[in-house]
């Protein structure tokens, strides 16, 4: 079994699950799954895990992401975009990239959003798209969320290109909404890109029509596990200490590792990533946090 990283740039129309669901059929891999839910109507760079790389989700959705968004203010739609019902529509009147620049300021940093109706949150054990769907509103508390930094790039008329960097659980949308609601007129995402999460970026992904169209050989294309965590600091054991590691127990590092503590990627001397640790002991030793197997090789034991 083989794992890895395969970064897609996903199509518009198209749900995150499809796409995890082609991959599966292209890779031959059942076990599978994406890092960080895009909206059908969004397109841009979706993490595919697969194998053993699955287990590296959490700290892939910690990482930061990189939206191209364009809002149409002077519209309040009830998905927070264009394709969603138009609640109310407004005069765009006296807006500068300046004053836009302004209203931006105020939305980077810890803030707070409240999850829209048309989103994967569950209420109830239900997702409350689910709900929206239904007809039915439900009250949805506000959420602490990390925005980087906008930039305005361009404004035309009623219409405006930001660049976003934030960090996990941001809906643009909803963004996109509040700003409108901050200039007073209302607004709407018009289209949406992710062109970068953590290290992965857009330029290097396999494309829609790659994925959905393609005849090539995927497997040349997923990256190893370790591009999930890049910048980590590695700590390499021995066949005794991976051993160890490997069953779960804490490792000895020698010579003990730079850091004392914190995470780590854990590789054997052979090279290939065996799971993520926890620096104890001064750096003298690693605690298992996820163990790793897919990549590793066995020696098979016949009986006598």
């Amino acid at each position: 079994m083989r794992s890895g990283v395969l970064v897609v740039d996903k199509g518009r129309g198209a749900t995150s699950f499809d796409v995890v669901a082609i991959a599966r059929r292209r890779l031959g891999v059942r076990r599978i799954g994406h890092a960080g839910t895009l909206d059908p109507d969004a397109t841009g760079v979706l993490p595919i895990l697969v194998g053993e790389a699955t287990k590296l989700t959490p700290y892939l959705l910690d990482q930061d992401k990189e939206y191209l968004a364009t809002i149409r203010f002077g519209v309040t739609t009830d998905t927070h975009d264009v394709s969603g019902r138009v609640l109310a529509e407004s005069a765009v009147d006296g807006l500068t990239q300046a004053r836009l620049e302004e209203a931006c300021r105020a939305f980077v940093g810890r803030i707070k959003q409240v999850p829209p109706m048309y989103s994967a949150v569950h209420h109830q054990g239900r997702r409350l798209y689910e709900l929206a769907r239904a007809g039915i509103e439900v009250e949805r508390a506000p959420r602490e969320v990390v925005v980087s930094s906008i930039l305005v790039e361009k404004l035309d008329g009623p219409r405006a290109t930001v660049r976003v960097v934030c960090g996990k659980g941001t809906y643009l949308r909803v963004l996109a909404a509040d700003l409108g609601a901050a200039l007073g007129c209302g607004g709407a995402v018009e289209s949406l890109v992710r062109c970068r999460v953590g290290s992965f970026d857009l330029r290097e992904a396999v494309s829609w029509r790659e994925l959905t169209e393609g005849v090539e050989e995927l497997w040349p294309r997923v990256r190893p596990v370790e591009a999930a965590l890049p910048g980590w600091p590695v700590v390499r054991l021995d066949g005794q200490a991976a051993a160890t590691f490997g069953h779960g127990q804490p490792a000895d590092v020698i010579p003990a590792a730079a850091a004392t503590e914190g995470y780590v990627r854990v590789h054997d001397l052979a090279g290939p990533m065996i799971g993520v640790g926890e620096l104890i002991a001064g750096g003298g030793k690693v605690k298992p946090v996820r163990i790793l197997h897919a990549d590793r090789p066995r020696t098979r034991s016949l009986p006598a």
